[in-house]
């Protein structure tokens, strides 16, 4: 994958990296897929895990401040439901 297409990646929304990573997922599965096109498939898919990771990181550490009615900031956490 060229640095353009890198890019253009990081660019897009979670949405549409979780839609494209599922395309991947999908042809991976079926099984009919030369070595090298799967290694192909497999390094695209990576990189878009990486990006929707990033992305959730990135709205987690926003979700752990949140303004107060007074315009202060205070400390939020999500709790994971067991």
């Amino acid at each position: 994958m060229s640095e353009k297409d890198q890019v253009r990646q990081e660019d897009m929304s979670f949405e549409e990296a979780m839609k494209q990573l599922e395309q991947i997922v999908e042809k991976l599965e079926e099984g009919d897929v030369p070595l090298e096109k799967a290694i192909t498939y497999y390094q695209d898919g990576m990189k878009l895990s990486k990006v929707c990771n990033d992305k959730l990181n990135n709205v987690e550490k926003q979700m752990q401040q949140i303004m107060n009615d007074q315009g202060e900031f205070e400390s939020f956490s999500v709790e994971e439901e067991e």
